[in-house]
């Protein structure tokens, strides 16, 4: 990859990052790592607890859904003498600067920055050197570079960085594959002997699930009639005469032959075309995979996508413990327990899409979103899960940002948001726009342009709903700044 004078003042700073953190372990402090609960924040936390670990340094890690002022109390509880967050924090710099009782505190993040960074507060960001947090390194990327630079040996963290990308769908370039400090990571991963690329289907399970499996659990992009139905995907194998065993082994994805591949793709869009449905979705169902060769053949953790999914279950399912010891190599007992988790997840997600299909009255189409009504219905830890399914579903105008909102613990409305690319070169920001619109409603939102989240304390969510429509109105009509 070619040289880029931000991506070397970025990771300059990696470099002070890392001193500080060495200086803290050298001083035996007492470290706090703080980290958000979907597949990057775990790879983040995993990364981090790795690192930690290895210095036989004094230690805990919390995972969190949010920052919010009675979270920061509680972490403030404990006093720690470094308080690290990861995937997280970049967005409350001044709520953490004024309200966080650490003696200092680093931010490994690459969400957007907020606010005024205190003396007390180190901050490692892409967008500060003016590269896109949203495409081109997550946080468990930025993780990754500080902890490269603690030391060397933990470069083999490289590859829990590359699924730390995967969780947060930075693949969603020309042959998915990863781009920018990403790369970096991709080669760090392949010089170290942990990763392989290559090109293939890009299906959940592709080495460890029976086709029809893989077929079933595969959300991105959301297949109609096919994610979640095993009973339809067999059938569909049937009709292309692919055959699904071999004596009494279920045949996997990658002991297909490059003819099934193709007769396997041309059966889905003969599906699809069938119920009337866009079949150009079938195109992000092909691209660049990313194997971690030191995993264990049919193991969930070798394909990068599929370890993704597996923290991304465990933590939106409250059970990040699980996740976390994943990343920092428990393959028994906790990889058991995250297969059943994951197993239920996948099943929970299934169970929207039916509701949303026979709850027509639970969608709401105002200029410029589509607006899924789940109070009640979804989990307040899936409302991000189940708006990326349905950004990559096609199934509503691709001209329109999706929100899904449900009612919180405290009463309020958690919503997150995901913007299709036609939105993106019209300029929507939905990071910038949620964070404009919910202060008024005794909340607080943001995250990057294509994903981001809220939280608003009403009771009636509609006329909020109707100034952010307005605001992502305004952006894509150049009306509104970014």
């Amino acid at each position: 990859m070619a040289a880029d004078p931000n991506y070397d003042a970025f990771l300059d700073r990696a470099k002070q990052v890392a001193s500080a953190i060495k200086e803290h372990i050298q001083n035996d402090s007492s470290i706090m790592a703080v980290s958000h609960h979907d597949a990057d924040g775990l790879s983040a936390a995993g990364i981090m607890g790795a690192v930690l670990s290895r210095a036989k340094t004094r230690f805990t890690i919390r995972i969190v859904e949010e920052i919010r002022e009675d979270i920061v109390a509680e972490i403030s509880t404990t006093k720690p003498d470094l308080a690290i967050l990861t995937d997280l924090g970049s967005g409350y710099l001044d709520l953490l600067g004024t309200q966080l009782e650490a003696k200092a505190i680093v931010v490994l993040d690459h969400h957007p920055p907020t606010g005024t960074a205190s003396n007390k507060i180190l901050q490692l960001n892409p967008h500060e050197f003016g590269i896109d947090g949203a495409r081109l390194v997550s946080a468990a990327g930025v993780s990754y570079f500080v902890a490269k630079q603690v030391t060397d040996r933990n470069a083999d963290l490289s590859a829990l960085a590359v699924v730390g990308a995967l969780g947060d769908m930075q693949d969603k370039n020309e042959k998915r594959s990863l781009m920018g400090l990403n790369e970096l990571l991709v080669e760090d991963g392949v010089s170290a002997g942990n990763l392989k690329v290559d090109s293939d289907l890009v299906l959940y399970g592709r080495e460890t699930r029976p086709i029809h499996r893989a077929l079933a659990y595969t959300t991105t992009p959301y297949l109609p009639d096919l994610s979640g139905r095993e009973d339809n995907c067999l059938a569909l194998l049937s009709s292309a005469e692919i055959q699904i065993k071999t004596g009494d082994r279920f045949r996997t994805l990658a002991d297909l032959t490059q003819e099934e591949k193709q007769k396997l793709v041309n059966a889905i869009i003969s599906h699809l075309s069938s119920i009337g449905f866009q079949s150009s979705v079938v195109l992000d169902m092909v691209g660049t995979v990313y194997t971690l060769v030191n995993e264990p053949a049919g193991s969930p953790t070798r394909d990068g996508r599929e370890y993704a999914s597996l923290l991304n279950a465990c933590g939106r399912t409250g059970n990040p413990s699980i996740g976390i010891s994943v990343g920092l190599g428990d393959r028994r007992i906790a990889l058991e327990e995250a297969n059943e988790v994951v197993s239920s997840y996948r099943k929970t997600l299934a169970n929207y899409m039916d509701w949303l299909t026979k709850t027509p009255d639970a969608v709401q189409k105002l200029k410029s979103i589509w607006v899924i009504r789940g109070e009640n219905t979804i989990q307040e830890s899936m409302t991000g899960a189940f708006s990326s399914i349905l950004s990559s579903a096609g199934s509503l105008s691709l001209d329109h940002a999706i929100i899904v909102l449900t009612r919180a613990k405290d009463n309020g409305i958690k919503l997150s948001a995901r913007a299709p690319p036609k939105l993106l070169k019209l300029g929507v920001n939905l990071g910038a726009a949620l964070n404009a619109t919910t202060k008024k409603y005794s909340g607080f939102g943001g995250g990057h342009n294509v994903a981001a989240g809220a939280h608003i304390k009403v009771e009636d969510p509609m006329p909020f709903l109707r100034e952010l429509d307005e605001a992502i109105f305004g952006q894509m009509q150049g009306t509104l700044g970014n």
